[in-house]
């Protein structure tokens, strides 16, 4: 079964990608596709799949306690609150990625969403996740989509609404990492965990 669900250190089947790196394996088995809601968690999410555009998952995400560290924990009203001082730092902080246009995007993306009625990212993120078994649960890898209706959707929503740095395929992840699909192989053990 090519790009199928494969046996972990346990024997237990799991996706193959989250075989690769025992920081994969913990993320995958904990965290992905779990249901992930509040504001300040999705705007977490929504910088760091920002600052992965181009990269792999895994460099940020052992860099995520660097970027935790660096952005006040992710929570809106801190960040939104950065000073031109602040984006000095952030672009000379080593533990982070230093790219300036994805910074600037956090940046301007935090003081937009501190404007926005608490609950009101969440509502939003959330009414793209699509119907529970309206889609084929994947059986391999090539089942995985990197762009849905659903996530362009949700891409030009929260574009129409200025915020930054989010396309179809970054909103993809992001419904993914966040659970509001379930893109584990059906073999795989955390498959049904997220709901």
């Amino acid at each position: 079964m090519n790009g199928g669900a494969l046996p972990g250190p346990d024997g237990r089947p799991r996706c193959p990608w989250g075989l690769s790196t025992p920081d994969y394996l913990a993320y995958h088995d904990e965290e992905w596709g779990r249901p992930v809601r509040g504001d300040d968690a999705l705007f977490e999410r929504l910088a760091l799949e920002a600052f992965q555009s181009g990269l792999s998952w895994i460099t940020i995400l052992r860099r995520r306690p660097a970027f935790r560290a660096a952005f006040a924990g992710f929570r809106t009203a801190a960040v939104a609150g950065f000073t031109a001082q602040d984006r000095e730092r952030l672009l000379a902080d080593p533990g982070i990625i230093r790219n300036g246009r994805k910074i600037d995007a956090v940046l301007a993306n935090a003081r937009l969403l501190a404007d926005w009625p608490a609950g009101e990212l969440t509502s939003l993120v959330w009414s793209f996740a699509p119907a529970p078994g309206s889609r084929p649960a994947p059986r391999t890898t090539a089942d995985v989509p990197a762009v849905t209706e659903e996530s362009t959707a949700l891409a030009g929503s929260l574009k129409k609404r200025g915020l930054r740095f989010v396309g179809p395929t970054t909103a993809y992840a992001l419904m993914q990492s966040c659970g509001l699909v379930d893109d584990h192989l059906t073999a795989c053990v955390a498959r049904g965990l997220g709901r």
